[in-house]
Formats: structure tokens, C-alpha cells, sequence
């Protein structure tokens, strides 16, 4: 009898025993196993999708190396770079891409001149404030972050990368020879309006016998970017309003004086006869944007006879790119999460020290590590704030599809008045009617 008490009494045990192990607390959390017994969640193994994000880069830049970065610290992320220097392809290579709907990276890098050809593509790309662009929109300069932006602001196509603000580049040797301050603020003072420019110009040609502008691209260029809010094309509905924005008829005038005083030399851009006249100091003055000091800086024999002042009554900005998401790629969340860190703040500071990409967040100008480093080949000028107080001048502006066709028109008209002595009002209304013809065709 007592064995069977004792047998009942085990059994008892036993029930209330594993009751208990079924009951709450951390133990209820379960993972299946074999033969259906419950394993504590806390022996979990997780693993993380392994994911290869394909990116189409442009230029020089450090996003490789800081793609190794990101890969130390998210081991499930690799990258696979496809990188060029021609423009040109590197665009018509997505746009093929994208018109077969097949082939598009993860992240590709937009340069300005083209998001024009590819922010009315709002399909083939992901909306970046879907993602969460919101949440840092206010880290960047508002110029920059507009510039990829609708013109409603409800779609975003990429985040910014890094700008290009314009500046007077000028000789110190041939100013102290006009009379001129060599001092930036003070030539920056000198120059301060567009009339003030002229009027020095003028004189330095006097003094000098010199051209005081290079040439009249760079000079229509610093006053056409002064424009209010548009340029050629009207940011609501597209129309052509070059023939009627006062600052685009100023621009061409300002020029075609320079021209008809002769203080605006007649160099082409990029060419040999340009760089030998950099180097041998054949002009005081170029206006141009931060990342044309590459240039300059080839002419070796002039290192420590330049400076950076600021242009009249007002910046522009000429160059810079943006990072988009094309729907084709299969990771947008790794993707942005990936781009949203290669350009903030501390990684922008990177590619400005490593790659020397002028950066479009501005509290980085504020950084010591940023503004103290002296210029030599510039005279010793801490040249990185010049160019910040530049960005920091510039309005949003809106240049639309064929902005640059449209350019060009006007520009050879400026070559005419220049090289044929052309008639300047015949060649505006001629440059008018064939945007117009332009305009219609398109």
C-alpha cells in the first residue's frame, strides 16, 4: 500500500511540475524545436540579410573608402562601385537603364546640370522624404537641398552632396601694380558692386595695359546666378522668361561692356592659350566656382600670387551633386540609411579634407578643423572660410531642362559681339529667337 501511495504521490509531482514550466514569465517565450519542445528566446541566433548595394559614382570622391567604413560597422553590407569621370555617359548610361527597366544601381550620383533630365522621372525614383529625408532637411543649405528637390516640395530625389560657390579669384602681384588692395576684405570692398567692378576694371586695364576678366563666360556667368529665384524658365510652368528677367538682360550688357572697354580678355575656356594666361599672370580677375582652383593651382609658377574676394552683390553656385535611390534597386532602406550617413556631417568633413568636396552642410564651417588650415599657393588665405562665406550668399534658384541650350545660345552671342564685332542688340534679339524656336520644338 505504501508503494502505491508513493507511486501516486511522484506522479502528483510531476504534473504540477511541468504545469509550472508551462506557465508565464520568461520562460512562456518560445522557438519551435524538435519534437516540439520550447526553447528560452534568449538562445536565439540572430542572423542579418546580407546585402550588396551597387552605387554609380562620379569623379573623385572618398565614398569608397568610407564604404569600407560603413561595412566594419554593418558587416551584412557590401558595396559594388562602378565609378567615372565623364559626365556625359555616366547619365545616359542610367537613362538607358532606366528606359529598359533594367540595369539601375542602388545609389547613383546626379550631378546638377542634370537633375533637370530626371527630377520629372519621379516614378523611377524613390521619394526620399518616404524615407525620412525630413528629419535632416534642416542640416543642409536651403539653396543646395531645393536644388533637388519639386517645385511643389512634396518629392525629394536626392540627398546633397557637396557644392561648388563662386568667388573672384585675382592676382595680388597685378592689383598692388593697378593700385589696387591685395587684402581679400579689402578687395572684396573694392568690388562690391557690379558698377564698383566695372569702374576698377577700368582702371586696371589703364594701369596695367592687362584684361582685368578673362573672359565673358565667367563674367555673365556671375551675374546671371544672381538671378531671383529663375533663370531662363519659370519654376510653375516651365515657360521660357529669359527675354524678360531684368538680371539675365543685365548680365548680357554687363559683359558686352567689358567687351566694347576692353577690360574683359578673349581666352576660350579650358584651353591651352587660358592656362598659359593663368600662369603667366595675363589678367587680374576670374570668377569662378571653388572647385576651379584645381585649375589654377596646375599653373605652379603663379603658387602665392592669389587671393579670394567676393563677388558683387551676391554668390553663385556652379557645380555639385546629389545622391539618388532608383526604384530598380532592391535595398532602399539600406540604401538611404547608407547615403543619410556618407553625407552627414562628420563624413562631409572627410571628403572636404581627403577628396576636396566643399560641403553643403553648413554648421561644418563653424568647425575649427574646417577654417584654420592656411593656404599657401593663396597667399596664405584660410581659402575653405572664403568659399563658406560664399555658400552662404547664395539664393535658391531654378534653371529648368534647357537651361543650358538656352546658355549657349547666349553665350555665342557674346562670342559674336567679342570676335566679329557684332552689333549687340541685334545679336540679343537673335539669341531670343532661336531659344524661342528651341523652346517650341521641345
Amino acid at each position: 500500500m505504501k508503494t502505491r501511495w508513493l507511486t501516486m504521490l511522484l506522479c502528483l509531482c510531476m504534473t504540477l511540475s511541468l504545469a509550472a514550466c508551462g506557465g508565464g514569465g520568461k520562460t512562456e517565450e518560445k522557438t519551435p524545436g524538435a519534437g516540439g519542445e520550447a526553447a528560452p528566446k534568449d538562445t536565439e541566433t540572430k542572423t542579418e540579410e546580407k546585402v550588396e548595394l551597387s552605387f554609380w559614382s562620379l569623379g573623385t570622391t572618398n565614398y569608397e573608402d568610407l564604404a569600407k567604413e560603413y561595412t566594419k560597422e554593418h558587416p551584412n553590407i557590401t558595396f559594388k562601385f562602378q565609378n567615372t569621370s565623364d559626365q556625359t555617359a555616366h547619365h545616359n548610361n542610367l537613362t538607358t537603364a532606366l528606359s529598359a527597366g533594367a540595369g539601375a544601381p542602388d545609389i547613383f550620383m546626379l550631378e546638377i546640370a542634370f537633375v533637370e533630365r530626371f527630377i520629372g522621372a519621379q516614378d523611377k525614383f524613390h521619394n526620399l522624404y518616404d524615407l525620412g529625408a525630413k528629419d535632416i532637411e534642416s542640416n543642409y543649405l536651403e539653396w543646395k537641398w531645393k536644388q533637388a528637390q519639386s517645385v511643389d516640395g512634396s518629392f525629394l530625389l536626392g540627398l546633397p552632396t557637396d557644392i561648388g560657390p563662386t568667388v573672384a579669384y585675382y592676382r595680388t602681384d597685378l592689383a598692388e601694380q593697378a593700385g589696387l588692395p591685395t587684402d581679400p576684405d579689402e578687395f572684396s570692398a573694392a568690388i562690391d558692386t557690379w558698377d564698383k567692378f566695372a569702374e576698377v576694371a577700368k582702371t586696371f586695364k589703364e594701369k596695367t595695359g592687362k584684361p582685368f576678366a578673362d573672359l565673358t563666360d565667367l563674367v555673365y556667368n556671375g551675374l546671371r546666378d544672381q538671378s531671383p529665384e529663375q533663370i531662363y524658365f519659370n519654376k510653375e510652368d516651365g515657360s521660357f522668361i529669359g527675354d524678360t528677367n531684368s538680371q539675365v538682360k543685365k548680365a548680357y550688357d554687363f559683359t558686352v561692356k567689358g567687351i566694347q572697354e576692353g577690360w574683359i580678355g578673349n581666352w576660350a575656356l579650358w584651353s591651352p592659350e587660358w592656362n598659359k594666361a593663368i600662369n603667366d599672370g595675363e589678367f587680374g580677375v576670374m570668377l569662378g566656382p571653388a572647385w576651379i582652383a584645381g585649375t589654377i593651382r596646375n599653373a605652379a609658377d603663379s603658387s602665392g600670387k592669389w587671393k579670394i574676394a567676393q563677388l558683387p552683390e551676391g554668390a553663385g553656385n556652379w557645380g555639385g551633386a546629389f545622391l539618388t535611390l532608383p526604384k530598380e534597386g532592391k535595398h532602399s532602406k539600406e540604401a538611404y540609411e547608407f547615403i543619410s550617413w556618407v553625407l552627414n556631417q562628420e563624413n562631409q568633413m572627410k571628403s572636404f579634407k581627403d577628396s576636396g568636396l566643399f560641403p553643403s552642410i553648413p554648421a561644418i564651417y563653424d568647425d575649427p578643423n574646417f577654417s584654420t588650415e592656411k593656404d599657401e599657393f593663396f597667399g596664405g588665405q584660410i581659402i575653405s572660410a572664403a568659399y563658406a562665406d560664399s555658400a552662404k550668399r547664395v539664393k535658391p534658384v531654378y534653371y529648368g531642362p534647357l537651361h543650358d541650350q538656352t546658355d549657349t545660345i547666349i553665350k555665342n552671342a557674346l562670342k559674336n559681339v567679342l570676335e566679329k564685332k557684332a552689333d549687340p542688340a541685334a545679336e540679343w534679339e537673335s539669341a531670343i529667337k532661336q531659344i524661342k524656336t528651341l523652346v517650341d520644338r521641345s
